[in-house]
């Protein structure tokens, strides 16, 4: 059994209210990719489960090789559409979770129009078939981006909205998640539609795709064909990382105790550290090195790209060993499962006011240790411009 396959067990083992899901169906669009995935794997894998699980998705092929020891399962259904078009049917979703939307930033710049309509189209897509067919509640994975960028003098909380460009194809992520999570604001205050927002940070984890882009996908890649990490930028750019397994945890955990209308964010204070630093220490694993390669415009050009941090210097520093060894053993079984300590923290805020879930309240699970439970009342959005 792999250590991510224990992780899944372990997650699935947490003292939650999972009655609440009894004899109800749960939607969970996105299926296929990182975080949704994930979620489809702890939901099967709860040993009393009384619910079924309909995992959506556009690749009928990598679903199937995805969740191969669920397939025939009389609790799991596959169902193949595109969240950007209406559902069609009469079946009845008790539980939504809208995970579909392409985190990677070549998308960005392919298919911009695309992630608009994922984000936008398909979130009121499944609110309103949700709406005239039982749902019970609606839980939108929105992300950290949705803070936009920061000047690098002081954290943002969650109250705070920093600047995107819009006039830039680049602006369809954050600006699709922002006016997604409104419209399930909108929904909540015009209809009475019962839905709360999740901002996951950077989060990583195995069974990402071949055509991810993110950082750690290909750094990950290039150890794994034995290759140097060549950066193209000095790697100073902080980053708040989650392990998967621990940011599907805390989702359902708002899913099923969340209260109705607010937004909270999903991060981990002991895993934030710069990009070098995770690229350096997957390269001494797999006894590579680091090869900067950095254009000459690039050496000048102070980075605006995102980040979402956890404010933690109270909490005694940056504490990234042990996140980054979990990364670096992705790399050594990607294909089978992730291995290492992830840890779980969620800062939990409404739209109005930020607030926090006392770490008490959260289930304690073996295998997966954390620092503080979930919404350590030392940790905040964060972004450094």
């Amino acid at each position: 059994m792999t250590e991510y396959r224990k992780d899944i067990i372990n997650a699935a083992a947490a003292a939650l209210p999972w009655e609440k899901l009894e004899d109800r169906n749960i939607l969970v669009t996105g299926a296929t990719g990182l975080i949704g995935g994930c979620l489809v794997e702890i939901l099967m894998a709860h040993r009393e489960r009384s619910y079924h699980v309909f995992a959506a998705g556009r690749d009928e092929k990598r679903a199937h090789a995805r969740f191969a020891r669920y397939w025939h399962d009389e609790r799991f259904h596959f169902i193949k559409f595109d969240v950007s078009e209406p559902l069609a049917g009469d079946a009845v979703f008790h539980y939504i979770i809208h995970a579909a939307s392409n985190a990677s930033p070549v998308f960005f710049a392919k298919s911009p129009v695309e992630i608009i309509k994922s984000n936008v189209y398909g979130t009121a897509n499944l609110i309103d078939y949700g709406r005239n067919h039982g749902m019970e509640r609606f839980l939108y994975v929105s992300s950290g981006e949705i803070y936009g960028q920061g000047t690098g003098e002081k954290a943002f909380t969650e109250t705070d909205s920093g600047y995107v460009d819009c006039a830039t194809p680049r602006a369809c992520y954050p600006s699709s998640k922002r006016a997604a999570e409104t419209l399930c604001v909108a929904y909540a205050e015009e209809y009475g539609v019962d839905a709360v927002i999740v901002r996951p940070s950077h989060t990583y984890g195995p069974h990402f795709t071949g055509s991810d882009n993110r950082v750690f996908c290909q750094f990950i890649r290039n150890v794994l064909r034995g290759e140097d990490i060549v950066m193209k930028s000095d790697g100073s750019q902080m980053r708040s990382w989650c392990y998967v397994a621990d940011c599907a945890l805390a989702m359902l955990y708002v899913l099923l105790n969340g209260e109705r209308g607010n937004a909270y964010n999903i991060a981990d204070t002991s895993s934030v550290f710069s990009i070098r630093e995770m690229a350096e220490t997957l390269a001494h694993q797999a006894g590579r090195k680091v090869v900067f390669a950095i254009p000459e415009d690039a050496r000048r050009r102070f980075s605006r790209r995102f980040l979402c941090r956890v404010c933690h210097r109270q909490a005694g520093g940056f504490g990234m060993e042990t996140p980054c060894r979990r990364l670096a053993a992705e790399a050594a079984d990607h294909d089978t499962g992730g291995n290492g300590e992830g840890k779980l923290n969620a800062s939990t805020t409404t739209q109005d006011k930020a607030s926090h879930i006392s770490a008490a309240s959260v289930p304690r699970r073996s295998g997966l240790q954390r620092t503080g439970g979930l919404a350590a009342t030392t940790s905040c959005g964060r972004h450094w411009g």
